[in-house]
């Protein structure tokens, strides 16, 4: 997992409520059995105005150009600005794949949905809660200017804007170390793989009968 120190990037304004799971990632592209490939499919219902499937040339689509991810001033973008309840609905882990896989590097919403949220450090994506006062200064802010930047400090934990203002944030200390060091679930288990190789030596030693082959009858 890619680590997240500082990050500074082009936001893109994601101007609505409550965007559930289904609108980042339509259900139809969960048949995959891989984590990867999802970023052309992003918020595909929005992005395109045909309907997507799996395995289309998305290269040929006709795209929505009142989208905002479609629109010039924001390609690019890496950091998105929504508004509360983001990631609401199921708990599908290839919202915040696709997120990631597009480019995105954190999110900033007044709320967010639990289970999004919490699916969001797996894929080293940074949910960050800021006051929906603070976030729609920020939508008028990105609106108003052409290239809008925004700079995140997740060892200080505070959002900064081009003009200075720091907005912080919470986030639990695990979550962050994870974050600061690249470190998903598998990254974490592997920081123990000594011990793992020895507790497998040493049971494999008392109870050799465990790599015996079965008698064929």
């Amino acid at each position: 997992m890619q680590a997240f120190t500082v990050h500074e990037g082009l936001v893109a304004p994601l101007d609505r409520e409550n965007v559930d799971t289904d609108l980042i990632i339509p259900k139809q592209f969960l048949k995959s059995i891989k984590r990867t490939g999802f970023g052309p499919n992003l918020f595909d219902e929005l992005r395109y105005l045909d309907h997507g499937e799996p395995g289309m040339d998305n290269s040929r689509r006709p795209l929505n150009p009142d989208f905002v991810l479609n629109q010039p001033r924001y390609q690019g973008a890496t950091i998105l600005l929504a508004r509360q309840n983001f990631g609401c609905g199921s708990s599908r882990e290839h919202a915040p794949w696709a997120l990631q896989q597009y480019g995105f590097r954190a999110v900033i919403a007044p709320s967010f949905a639990d289970i999004f949220f919490n699916n969001c450090y797996k894929t080293g994506l940074l949910p960050i809660v800021l006051s929906e006062l603070v976030v729609s200064r920020l939508f008028d802010e990105v609106k108003a200017h052409v290239g809008y930047q925004l700079r995140i400090d997740l060892e200080r934990q505070v959002v900064i804007t081009a003009d200075g203002h720091e907005h912080g944030f919470d986030i639990t200390a695990f979550r962050k170390h994870c974050l600061l060091n690249g470190l998903d679930e598998i990254g974490l288990t592997l920081q123990n793989a000594d011990a793992i190789r020895a507790f497998e030596a040493e049971r494999l030693a008392r109870h050799g009968w465990l790599t015996s082959r079965p008698v064929s009858l």
